[in-house]
């Protein structure tokens, strides 16, 4: 968080590292509890989990960042401040370190409790969170703390690697094994091969040889193991606008909720360069920021995520729990209610060498990731959606030229009329529409042709392009649901309601208390506030359904006793 270097703290310094008031420190107390720290003394560790929340009242702490054998002071807290960032919300390892370079005494306040201060103390609550996401956002903009990825800028798995810690909202670094001369003291140092890069150093000093996104966020602390002897109100599979949606909805009405995800949150959503028709954002906002925010939310009220996690198999459960859902590392939850949210999967083209290029030069997702590594080129771009429309207008701003295709006869039937506008007054986008890629051409898994042609005409084109950008759609992500005696219809989509079940509400499933929102619901709408509406929705469905499913069980338990 140096101020050279993020422009955040700049502009809202005071925001980020307020000073409580005597007033302010005397409300908080009842939280925590008091304790002291000797000079020299850390009071935690990057890659460990801190004690809490910690209010500053006498004495001086630095906050550094250590890393590549050099210490970097981030900032240094005095009586008044707080200590502490988004991590501590959620009892995640700390990103950074403090050390008391004078004695301390302070209060310290467990995630737990820090929760109940957000509920209990709304003022101050407020300043307390804004501050904590805020200093996120420097630690994300200023590049200096968590996992560093070292290998070839260009290579698919570095990209997998940012792209997953991106949509998750972890800062990171990303070094050049080629280049960067702190890159080659690592590599040296731990012996790696150049055919094993790239390597992840992550912030409790595990090194990862290319490491898969589950096993990544274990080490960093994303992911942790699901409490098999807990049972939870209500799990919910899918961490889009939907599930997030019905997250904040249930935990903030006192329903134990968890969240699973085998990617990251946000959904497709999240993927979408920027959202200017969502009500309440007259500039816009991008996916990434609106989903960030949801996921946080959700946080604040106790909502346990489990991402990325992959939901296998939904069956019933014989020991209190109505339903268990397998997941990774044979790992289970026990819970009374499910919510199926687990939206669509990005559509792939039907190319036959598609997957070659996967990951390198064919991308699904719009991101400063992506626009670095075709910053002045031309790019070509398929579909005529929303999100399409979004991530070419964002594009346009990066690259020398986006082509954009698509396969209907007008953009007007398909786009929103606003993205419509903007992308024709773009100079350097060129629309063809009746148009479909035909073939990808390339070596070494990485593109150097595209070729398309008019539907109508027949005329084929070939472009001397590096990356291509896919946005044709998606379908329903429920192939885990093959053998859990959901219903689904013939394209795929879970049925819903009393068609598929007598005296189901409009989005039960065929089986009772296992709910549906979200585009994964046959007949929902497609749009980012339909599906928060049904997040929202579900929650009173779920209220009914537990209450329901209580006061049958009472006379159960009296025949019993």
């Amino acid at each position: 968080m140096a101020p050279t270097v993020s422009p955040t703290i700049a502009a809202r310094r005071d925001q980020m590292f307020p000073i409580l008031a005597d007033a302010d420190i005397d409300r908080v107390r009842r939280f925590g509890e008091a304790s002291t720290y000797a000079a020299g003394e850390r009071i935690f560790t990057a890659g460990t989990v801190a004690p809490g929340l910690v209010v500053v009242l006498s004495g001086k702490v630095d906050i550094t960042q250590d890393g590549l054998g050099r210490r970097e002071t981030i900032i240094t807290y005095g009586p008044g401040n707080f200590i502490g960032e988004l991590a501590q919300l959620s009892n995640r390892p700390s990103l950074v370190s403090a050390e008391a370079v004078e004695p301390v005494e302070a209060i310290v306040i467990p995630s737990q409790r820090l929760r109940d201060l957000m509920v209990q103390e709304a003022n101050l609550g407020e300043r307390v969170m804004r501050a904590l996401i805020l200093r996120r956002v420097g630690l994300l903009e200023s590049g200096i703390s968590g996992p560093i990825i070292i290998g070839p800028p260009d290579n698919g798995d570095v990209l997998r690697l940012q792209g997953f810690l991106t949509r998750s909202g972890l800062p990171h670094r990303a070094l050049d094994s080629d280049t960067d001369p702190c890159a080659k003291t690592l590599i040296e140092r731990f012996h790696v091969d150049p055919h094993h890069l790239p390597i992840v150093l992550c912030p409790n000093g595990k090194l990862q040889h290319n490491p898969g996104e589950n096993e990544l966020a274990r080490c960093v602390g994303l992911l942790r193991p699901v409490d098999a002897d807990k049972i939870y109100d209500v799990a919910i599979v899918g961490a889009g606008p939907a599930g997030l949606a019905a997250a904040v909805y249930a935990a903030s009405e006192g329903l134990s909720t968890i969240v699973l995800d085998c990617r990251a949150f946000g959904g497709q959503a999240g993927a979408s360069a920027r959202i200017e028709n969502y009500l309440g954002f007259p500039t816009g906002i991008t996916g990434m920021a609106l989903m960030a925010r949801a996921y946080n939310q959700a946080q604040k009220f106790g909502v346990e995520m489990v991402i990325p996690d992959e939901a296998r198999l939904l069956s019933a459960a014989n020991d209190g729990a109505g339903y268990r859902l397998d997941v990774g590392d044979g790992e289970m939850v026990r819970t009374r209610t499910v919510v199926i949210a687990s939206g669509a999967r990005y559509r792939r083209l039907d190319v036959p060498n598609l997957a070659q290029f996967e990951g390198t030069s064919v991308h699904y997702w719009a991101s400063p990731i992506e626009a670095r590594l075709c910053s002045g080129q031309e790019v070509a771009l398929v579909g005529a959606g929303n999100s399409a429309g979004q991530a070419a207008v964002y594009l346009a701003s990066q690259v020398r030229k986006v082509t954009l295709l698509a396969r209907g006869g007008s953009l007007n039937a398909t786009m929103s009329r606003y993205l419509v506008d903007r992308i024709m007054a773009q100079p350097n986008v060129e629309v063809l529409t009746g148009t479909e890629v035909e073939a990808l051409e390339g070596h070494d898994g990485n593109l150097g042709e595209v070729r398309w042609r008019n539907r109508i005409t027949g005329l084929e084109t070939t472009r001397p392009i590096r990356h291509l950008f896919l946005f044709i759609g998606a379908d329903p992500n429920t192939d885990w649901l093959a053998k859990c005696n959901v219903a689904l219809d013939a394209k795929g989509f879970v049925r819903t309601g009393p068609d598929v079940a007598p005296g189901h509400g409009p989005m039960e499933t065929s089986r009772s208390g296992v709910f549906a929102i979200g585009d994964v619901r046959c007949g929902s709408t497609k749009r980012v506030a339909a599906a928060v509406g049904e997040g929202a929705q579900v929650v009173a469905a779920l209220h009914a359904y537990l209450a329901q499913s209580r006061g049958a069980a009472q006379p159960e338990l009296a025949r019993r006793s």
